[in-house]
């Protein structure tokens, strides 16, 4: 059996709405469909919210029960405001590219519902856990056969949007959900967009949380394709193995000098194409570095998964692989066979949103010990 089988700124060139990408791109109408209309008695009081597993500056994501099927979901409020702008355009967007984009590695929206007090509920399946919250999980060490289930997981949903013209622009720990079944999903798609397959298109640099943001894009580049997600992704997958993420910098600055720390300053020949990018004349490499990856993750991983993990983190965003090409990469057909994780450190909820939570606990019971007096 083969493994397969088991700061934001609007966007050069885009209205708002995901069309047609051309050359693999999703055929839809220019313009989205606002959900349906419903009475607030119709809609969110179908639904009862059991607690809150997740924040962000889009609004709050609650898990809650359907009152009539008994059914868990996932609820994501974001408020509207119609005096102003309306039905807000990013939530728009994801909720069509949901949608539009059915497969086993991206979540299914279930339905659109209105709230009283300006605000929409997208309900969303629910899944019990999200890579971030369990990789930050001290007791969660799954096998190689489960990572390798996992990363495949990953890439064929990456493939999936990649061949349909989407690029996700956001893809860290947090925005991978997964269920106690060892499936992953991708979620939030809000700053997702569509890219033409034959040439480059004009985006913001802006997107992808700092830690997961590619080379190209700290130097500024506004041309760009499936790449910055293949390098994103290739960030989660190293943190999968090292339990942290390998790139913590406070501004672009410091996030490209901890890249060049760890994957070597770049080539002569590399850098010949990165110093004509805008922000280069700022961020030119002082100090040579060598590369370091191969001797951190010896210990950590197969031979062949360095060689797939820093494939995906090459400097040169064109040499950086395709998802499709990851997925052919020898990782996957040697043993282990990939086998899906079902066993987890907590029978409940656990996502980054409480492993934050207990962080801060933790660190507020060791401050009150340390301003205890002492006895001595």
């Amino acid at each position: 059996m083969s493994p397969r089988q088991h700061c934001r700124h609007a966007d050069h060139n885009d209205p708002g709405a995901v069309g047609s990408a051309g050359g693999g791109g999703l055929d839809t109408p220019a313009t989205p469909a606002t959900p349906k209309h419903r009475s607030p008695a119709d809609g969110i009081q179908l639904y009862t919210r059991i607690s809150m597993v997740g924040e962000g500056t889009y609004g709050k994501v609650y898990k809650a029960r359907n009152k009539e099927t008994g059914q868990i979901v996932a609820l994501k409020r974001m408020r509207v405001d119609m005096d102003r702008e309306g039905f807000p355009i990013t939530a728009m967007r994801e909720i069509r590219l949901l949608k539009l984009l059915r497969h086993p590695n991206i979540t299914n929206v279930l339905d659109v519902v209105p709230e009283s007090g300006n605000a929409i509920c997208v309900v969303m399946e629910y899944m019990d856990y999200d890579l971030s919250g369990l990789i930050n999980h001290p007791q969660w060490d799954p096998e190689p056969a489960h990572k390798k289930s996992l990363m495949l997981q990953l890439l064929e949903g990456l493939d999936f949007m990649h061949t349909r013209g989407i690029l996700h622009r956001d893809i860290k720990g947090s925005n991978l959900l997964v269920n106690q079944h060892g499936q992953v999903k991708y979620v939030d798609f809000g700053l997702a967009r569509s890219f033409h397959h034959t040439r480059m298109q004009e985006l913001t640099n802006r997107v992808i949380t700092l830690w997961y943001r590619p080379p190209e894009l700290l130097l500024g580049t506004t041309l760009y394709g499936p790449e910055v997600d293949i390098w994103s992704l290739g960030c989660v997958i190293l943190e999968l193995f090292t339990k942290k993420p390998a790139f913590q910098g406070q501004n672009d600055i410091d996030q490209l000098e901890q890249i060049f720390k760890l994957l070597g300053t770049p080539s002569p020949a590399i850098w010949e194409s990165l110093k004509k990018l805008p922000w280069a004349c700022y961020m030119t490499p002082n100090t040579r570095y060598e590369n370091r990856l191969r001797q951190m993750l010896s210990t950590k991983m197969a031979t062949s998964a360095v060689d797939l993990i820093s494939w995906m983190l090459l400097l040169d965003p064109a040499a950086r692989p395709s998802a499709k090409q990851c997925l052919g990469h020898g990782f996957f057909t040697e043993a282990p066979a990939p086998v899906p994780p079902t066993s987890f450190p907590v029978s409940g909820d656990w996502h980054e949103y409480e492993s934050k939570a207990e962080r801060r606990k933790r660190k507020q019971v060791s401050k009150q010990h340390s301003q205890l007096p002492s006895n001595a």
